[in-house]
């Protein structure tokens, strides 16, 4: 059995190829049930989380990550593991850092998404979080538009500078600011990946031809938006439709609030990949893309790195 590092994913995943990947993916028949996740008590701490995510071709590949996420662990509160196994024999094939992974393919959807919802000309990207998903979301975002300009925030300013002078002295064109409301209210896309369980980014604050990029949420509970960013939305993408109204909080509590309709929900990935949608219409719509992850981008983005010939294909 392989072994793959952080390293050596990232390597083998330039953003173009996880792109192709969960297209190519997304376009087949690749079987993903909605991920089982379990309530872990940690004494004295905010309890953790135990997400198990399988998916698989038939006769191509099977393969399951699994997915701590303890909030109480500092400074990394998210670790995983990704296995990958041969769909004929079932024999395992390689170990992932899981992390890697995610960060590799949670990034890759997003840029799919916001390379059909995004205007063509967007030039500011606001990054709601400076964690570990932020620096691949930045790097995948530039990667499909023409950023030039990155404001970076998070609840805490010393995290916000130093995620920030880190990006910037890796080339990237980032600035902290800890006024988050201005910089929303100039942003042409917003990306946000927290742990947040309140709104950060407000309806109120979004100009027309916004799109904003939901990444963190990925329980009903939590959200990072207010109900009034999906009464505005003129079109709400969803990475799989099944788990984003099972578990993507922004979704879910807007649903549930009564502030839009199911048939609100344009449609997920697959609709956009197999053309049943066409993505931005027009400059001055708002769009937003919620992504809660499943494991069908895994499986992909992990055969792509394998890559023996066997990649997921139609």
């Amino acid at each position: 059995m392989r072994t793959f590092d952080a390293a050596t994913i990232r390597s083998r995943l330039p953003w173009p190829k996880v792109i192709a990947a969960l297209t190519a993916a997304l376009r087949a028949d690749v079987h993903a049930p909605v991920r089982a996740s379990h309530a872990i008590e940690v004494p004295g701490l905010p309890a953790g989380s135990l997400l198990l995510m399988p998916a698989w071709q038939v006769g191509n590949r099977i393969g399951v990550k699994l997915v701590t996420v303890f909030p109480g662990k500092q400074p990394r509160s998210v670790s995983a593991v990704y296995v990958l196994f041969d769909g004929m024999n079932g024999e395992p094939l390689a170990l992932l850092d899981g992390e890697e992974l995610t960060a590799r393919r949670t990034a890759g959807a997003s840029a799919l998404a916001a390379s059909r919802l995004a205007r063509a000309d967007a030039r500011h990207l606001v990054m709601v979080g400076a964690g570990r998903q932020s620096r691949g979301l930045i790097e995948a975002h530039c990667s499909v538009s023409p950023i030039d300009r990155v404001t970076l925030w998070s609840r805490t300013a010393a995290h916000a500078a130093a995620a920030a002078a880190a990006y910037a002295e890796a080339g990237m064109p980032v600035t902290a600011t800890m006024d988050l409301e201005s910089a929303v209210r100039q942003a042409d896309i917003v990306s946000c990946a927290t742990l947040s369980t309140a709104p950060l980014v407000h309806g109120a604050w979004l100009r027309p031809g916004t799109h904003v990029d939901l990444v963190g949420a990925f329980k009903a509970g939590m959200r990072e938006t207010d109900d009034a960013v999906m009464r505005r939305a003129d079109l709400i993408l969803v990475d799989d439709r099944a788990a984003a109204l099972a578990e993507g909080g922004d979704v879910v509590q807007a649903l549930r609030s009564g502030a839009i309709p199911p048939r609100k929900i344009t449609g997920d990935l697959r609709d956009l990949v197999r053309g049943r949608i066409t993505g931005r219409a027009s400059a001055d719509q708002i769009t937003v893309f919620k992504s809660v992850g499943f494991a069908l981008e895994d499986l992909a983005a992990a055969d792509a790195v394998y890559g023996d010939g066997g990649a997921v294909s139609r």
